[in-house]
Order: structure tokens, then C-alpha cells, then sequence
């Protein structure tokens, strides 16, 4: 008899994840795809509030989740989270756009879009890292990046600056980190309709201009995002790490 191959599986039972920017959007749908396959959450925000309600609202429906309030800028705290957590995943949706002409970015916009789009993100990486190495398990770290980590966007210099940074830094990781098995991956979606990007959509010239560029004629939903969360952090992607996986209906096809 012909022996097939065995499909992987997408559930995370017994595992255990973290989520930053968890309380809204992309973030809240990543939690929610986690938790559904099985894997205990910890969302993690700075906002008590909005927080509060998301991991009720998961508990509602039976699903395994804590909150954590955090200020991912803040790297002691965000270290002993990791060394603390035995966390088997860790995405990091936490970000910012202070978008504008790159002849009007202040000193003061700029220092705040690295410091969260790419000095929190590495050293969320490194401390997540060392804590699986110390753990002796496989790990898997899973950024929300973005289209404009791979492309260029009117207004978005720094914003762009952050994610082609972010787009380089997963990749020396993975050569970095792959002998100890633990794996690190972008998620880069197109635009994306949530509270953040109404104003955009609003705009009736930035709205022209991604329909243009999407070549599946229709914005992005958060649930367009929630099952490459789903697979880059189960086993169905362990043979897959610095690579970056595009939900950008076809923008950056051309």
C-alpha cells in the first residue's frame, strides 16, 4: 500500500501565545485566530480599557485569554514579560503612521514611528529568542509589517523607513536564529479597513489611488489577515522562516 504524505496541522493546542497591539484591529484579529486554534493568549496593549473588553469578549466564547497591559516602548518590562512567559508564538501588531511629506517629518514624529515600528520590534525579537533558546523548545515570532516594507507610498517615508527596516531585520534573524529552530516571519498587508486607515479611506485621492493598486478591486478586512497568523505560527510552516508573506491582493505584483 502507497504511504501518503500526513497533512499538517493548523492547531495550537497547548501552546501558549502573545499578541501585542492586541486590543483593536489587526491586532485583536490576530488573538482571535490564535485562540481559536487552540492556544492560550496573552493580549497585550496599552490601553486598559479597550483590553478589558477584547479578552472578554474571547472568554465569551470560551476561548483561552488573559490581558496584559503594556507599553511595548518600555524594554525592561518587555523583557521580563518574555523571560517570564514560555511563550511559544509571539506576534507583535503593535505600530505607528505619523504620515506626511518627508520635507514636514519633525525629529520628535520620527523618533516615535522607530521607536515602535523597529526598536520595540527588535528587541521584542531578541528577548522573545532568547527566552525559547532557554526554554530548549522551537519558537515561532511573527511580525505585522507591511506592503510598504517592500514598496514606496506618498507621505509614508518614515513609516516605509520602519517596515523595509523590519523587512531586513526578520531576515538576519532567521539566519541567526534557524539552528535553534526558532522561526521569525513578516505578515504584510495592504491597506486594511479599521479605525486606524478610516481617515485614509475618507480621503477621496488615497482611496483612488489603492483601488488602483489593488488588483483584486476590493480593501483589505482584518479577517484577510487571520489565517497567515494562523499558519506561520503552527506547524504547517516549519519549514518556513525570513520570509515575508504578502496579504496584498496583488499590489506588489507589478
Amino acid at each position: 500500500m502507497t504511504d501518503l504524505p500526513r497533512p499538517p496541522s493548523l492547531t495550537l493546542s497547548g501552546k501558549t501565545a502573545l499578541v501585542t497591539g492586541a486590543s483593536s484591529g489587526i491586532g485583536q484579529g490576530c488573538a482571535v485566530a490564535l485562540a481559536d486554534t487552540g492556544a492560550h493568549v496573552v493580549c497585550a496593549a496599552r490601553g486598559a480599557d479597550r483590553l478589558a473588553e477584547t479578552v472578554a469578549a474571547m472568554q465569551a466564547k470560551g476561548w483561552n485569554a488573559e490581558a496584559l497591559q503594556l507599553d511595548q516602548n518600555d524594554l525592561p518590562a518587555l523583557q521580563e514579560i518574555m523571560e517570564a512567559g514560555n511563550f511559544d508564538v509571539v506576534v507583535n501588531s503593535a505600530g505607528l503612521a505619523r504620515h506626511g511629506p518627508a520635507t514636514e517629518t519633525t525629529p520628535e514624529d520620527f523618533d516615535a514611528v522607530v521607536s515602535v515600528n523597529l526598536r520595540s520590534a527588535y528587541f521584542l525579537s531578541a528577548y522573545a529568542a532568547k527566552a525559547m533558546v532557554k526554554a530548549g523548545k522551537p519558537g515561532s515570532i511573527i511580525h505585522i509589517s507591511s506592503q510598504m516594507g517592500h514598496v514606496g507610498g506618498v507621505d509614508r517615508a518614515v513609516y516605509c523607513a520602519t517596515k523595509h527596516g523590519l523587512e531586513g531585520m526578520v531576515k538576519s534573524m532567521a539566519v541567526e536564529w534557524g539552528k535553534q529552530s526558532i522561526r521569525i516571519n513578516t505578515v504584510c498587508p495592504t491597506f486594511i479597513r479599521t479605525p486606524l486607515t478610516q481617515s485614509t479611506f475618507e480621503n477621496p485621492e488615497r482611496a483612488a489611488w489603492i483601488m488602483d493598486k489593488i488588483k483584486l478591486d476590493r480593501v483589505g478586512e482584518v479577517e484577510d489577515i487571520m489565517g497567515a497568523v494562523q499558519y506561520l505560527a503552527s506547524d504547517a510552516s516549519a519549514m518556513v522562516t525570513g520570509t515575508a508573506l504578502m496579504i496584498d491582493g496583488g499590489w506588489t505584483a507589478d
